[in-house]
């Protein structure tokens, strides 16, 4: 692990850890040649001296540095350095899309179509260069915080100069496609369909095929139907048609190329009831995929791994034997390692069908047996029949004694400074009727080693007879290189990071967080090695980070009449707000639609919108002229109405301004119905006045930044210099910020930081 102002390769100096893969961690770093922050790719330790190993990892390096493209993560450098085998790369600030999924539950028709044009775009060039990634999903595209979408992560990519790759390594199995799936080859057409799969998730909030094991996933992609995506969202026909022809089972039907996926994308954005999109028709070698018996085996032993287990395997050792398994192959496998696959050898169809009826008969001997005997023996302890060892005795609890039984009860003396053997000879020498259990060892400046440092229950206490005290016992005082740890349980991550630090020990964050009603997010939930625990200086201490409660599934309350829909949301938490909505389809007072949509994954306390039902057909429109177009077509769609909108340079009026609207506003008009914008565009002659200072309101219209009431700071960023504005106990919105402008640039940026952590950020005009 490369340790905080290392310089490798002379020029870069390593600033933390920010992730780790199967094989490689990555760093962020300072390129001092050219004064920039970088992300730093560091082939781990115990690889570094396999040649196989250093050859992939420098592949990945080579097929990822012919790619330059605004939607890819652009690869800089690759090097090595007494024996560090590195890759430099593009350092993008902000959020992988699965995370933006999570924070929003599902996304706009609008947002989701312009991140999935961006993809497509960073796919083709890949495509055209001949790159296939094999590994798209969320957790592989990252939005910058300046709102630029970046494909990610091409580990598992591999270079091809023909038309396909044979593959029994795979990406991520809820976005594989079939082909991936069943081990055979993977082409341009295997990331369209991981891209409708993502598409699918962005609108939805969630991914079409889900099971409780791996296994079960695959086998759905390959022989299940997809639910339409219109049964959780709301979104326009041709949307939902290009994912269906993103998603076919059979690679003919798909789309030929990105660029028909971009094409159809930009299409839908103009005409988003269009029936546009044409799917191949059905034929005889397009029918649902069938899985014989020995690919149903070989995907089964893959998943399950089908043998007897020996002992655990390290990560390391599990990548080791996958690159020797696939040696010769040209295999590039990815870091997520619990989505990989291998193909097994064949079996006949006779041989898999009768070791499955051997073992279902020989299982139902073996279970009915268990069950007899289960029986026999507790008919024969109600019997007296059985008796094992004699009368057993549980083992005693300590109890505090109401204070009027003092027949049954004993006070607790002080063991403090005592040896286990002293404590329980002083016991038995008192007739006290006590027992004694040592739980653990603590190092000690007061107590010499084997002593007795602490007991559960104080001296003088009264407890049961019988009853067992827990005590810990000194090992000794600590080394000049050993520290004993705090107890870090709910400390900001931040914070418990800070304080290992201080103390000499190396923090580690566990890959997940793990959910929790009690700990907040963001906060330590467990430590390992645990608080009072002594570790050597340069030890690691893991901490697992909580992020929240567990997620709830918001219900379907569509049709219901608005109270009790109210409640059942209540119910189960959730704060409910109440907003009307036009439509022809559902009786006045029931519920349209919620937002989030039903299925929708949210914490408990969470706010849910749900649309209730005018009954109106149609419904009198506002005029919007010389309002803010973004704030006139959020209006409008959440009245049921299709905005389309149209830019012009031509008129009187601010940037971004409704200059026109058809139909005109004031009319009564049928939900659904089209009404088209027609907005002011800058232009670059018009004068412009850049001021030195300006004031700033900042403002949560959508209730949607994740602020939890955390310590704030404030900066701006002119001219790609970060500096601080201020720093707060807590936020509310709106507020107000006064920004000086020294070198009189036109735009700049203010960032929100929560106890160190990025939430969100607002982008900024200096000039009138």
């Amino acid at each position: 692990m490369l340790k905080e102002g290392m310089i490798v390769g002379e020029r870069y100096e390593i600033i933390g850890r920010v992730g780790s893969g199967g094989m490689a961690d990555v760093y962020k770093a300072r390129d001092h040649k050219l004064n920039r922050m970088v992300a730093f790719k560091v082939l781990k330790a115990e690889f570094s001296n396999d040649t196989n190993f250093v050859g992939k990892f420098q592949r990945e390096a080579q097929a990822a540095a012919r790619l330059s493209h605004p939607n890819i993560v652009n690869v800089y450098d690759v090097g090595e350095d007494n024996g560090i085998n590195y890759i430099v790369m593009e350092l993008v600030e902000g959020i992988t899309l699965k995370d933006y999924i999570t924070r929003k539950g599902k996304l706009s028709v609008r947002e989701a179509t312009s991140i999935a044009i961006q993809v497509s775009l960073g796919l083709e060039a890949a495509h055209n260069s001949g790159i296939i990634h094999r590994d798209v999903k969320p957790q592989n595209i990252i939005i910058s915080i300046d709102g630029k979408v970046k494909l990610s992560d091409f580990g598992i990519a591999r270079a091809t100069s023909s038309n396909t790759i044979s593959t029994n390594m795979m990406g991520s199995v809820h976005y594989s496609s079939p082909e991936q799936v069943r081990g055979g080859y993977s082409d341009a057409k295997s990331d369209i369909y991981s891209l409708g799969i993502t598409m699918y998730e962005m609108v939805t909030g969630r991914v079409p095929f889900d099971g409780e094991s791996t296994v079960s996933i695959a086998i759905k992609h390959l022989q299940e139907e997809m639910e339409a995506p219109t049964k959780y969202a709301q979104i326009p026909h041709s949307l939902e048609q290009i994912i269906f022809k993103c998603t076919q089972k059979s690679v003919d039907r798909r789309y030929n190329t990105m660029s028909e996926v971009v094409d159809d994308l930009k299409h839908s954005l103009i005409d988003p009831d269009g029936d546009f999109v044409r799917l191949a028709p059905l034929s005889s070698h397009a029918q649902t995929i069938m899985i014989s018996p020995e690919e149903m085996e070989a995907i089964r032993e893959g998943h399950t791994g089908n043998v007897p287990v020996v002992k655990p395997e390290s990560d390391a050792d599990y990548y080791k034997r996958k690159y020797e398994e696939y040696e010769g192959k040209e295999q590039y496998p990815g870091y997520d390692e619990d989505d990989e696959y291998e193909e097994n050898e064949d079996e006949d169809e006779d041989g898999v069908s009768s070791k499955l009826e051997k073992a279902m008969t020989i299982g139902g001997f073996v279970i009915g047996g268990i069950i007899i005997c289960i029986l026999i023996f507790f008919i024969g302890k109600a019997a007296g029949i059985f008796n094992f060892g004699g009368k057993s005795t549980p083992t005693p609890t300590v109890t505090e004694a109401p204070a009027d039984d003092e027949a049954d009860t004993v006070k607790v003396p002080s063991f403090l400074g005592k040896t286990e053997e002293e404590a329980k000879a002083a016991l038995k020498k008192d007739e006290t009727p006590l027992g004694i259990k040592v739980t653990g060892e603590e190092s000690s400046d007061k107590y010499e080693k084997g002593q007795i440092m602490y007991q559960n229950v104080p001296e003088g206490s009264k407890v049961a007879k019988n009853s067992t005290i827990e005590v810990k016992v000194s090992s000794g005082k600590m080394a000049a290189d050993e520290v004993s740890l705090p107890n870090l349980v709910n400390t900001d991550q931040a914070e418990a990071e800070k304080t290992l630090h201080e103390l000499g020990v190396e923090p580690k964050i566990a890959s997940e967080r793990v959910a929790s009603d009690t700990v907040e997010v963001g906060k330590v939930v467990s430590m390992d090695p645990g608080a009072g625990q002594t570790v050597k200086k340069g030890d690691t201490v893991t901490l697992t980070i909580s992020k929240g409660p567990e997620k709830l599934k918001v219900p379907d309350v569509s049709n219901e009449d608005q109270e009790t829909a109210k409640k059942a949301l209540e119910d189960l938490g959730l704060k409910v707000t109440v907003k009307e909505k036009p439509s022809k389809d559902v009786d006045k007072g029931k519920v349209v639609s919620t937002d989030p949509a039903a299925g929708s994954s949210v914490s408990s306390g969470d706010t849910v919108t749900m649309y209730v039902s005018t009954g109106a057909d149609k419904i009198k429109v506002s005029d919007y002229v010389g309002l803010m177009a973004d704030q006139a077509q959020q209006e409008l769609e959440e009245l049921g109405f299709v905005v389309k909108v149209e830019m012009s340079t031509v008129g009187n009026g601010k940037e971004g301004t409704v200059l026109k609207m058809n139909p005109p506003g004031g009319q009564e008009l049928k939900v659904g119905s089209t009404i088209t914008l027609t907005v002011k565009q800058g232009s670059d002659s018009e004068e412009k006045t850049i001021l030195t200072e300006k004031s700033f309101k900042l403002t949560d219209p959508k209730n949607d930044i994740k602020y939890s009431g955390g310590k704030v700071k404030l900066t701006v960023t002119i001219n790609d210099k970060e500096e601080t504005l201020e720093t707060l106990d807590t936020i509310s919105f709106p507020h107000t910020v006064e920004v000086s402008n020294p070198s009189k640039a036109e735009k700049g940026k203010i960032t929100l930081y929560e106890d160190g952590n990025y939430v969100t950020a607002w982008e900024v005009t200096f000039y009138e």
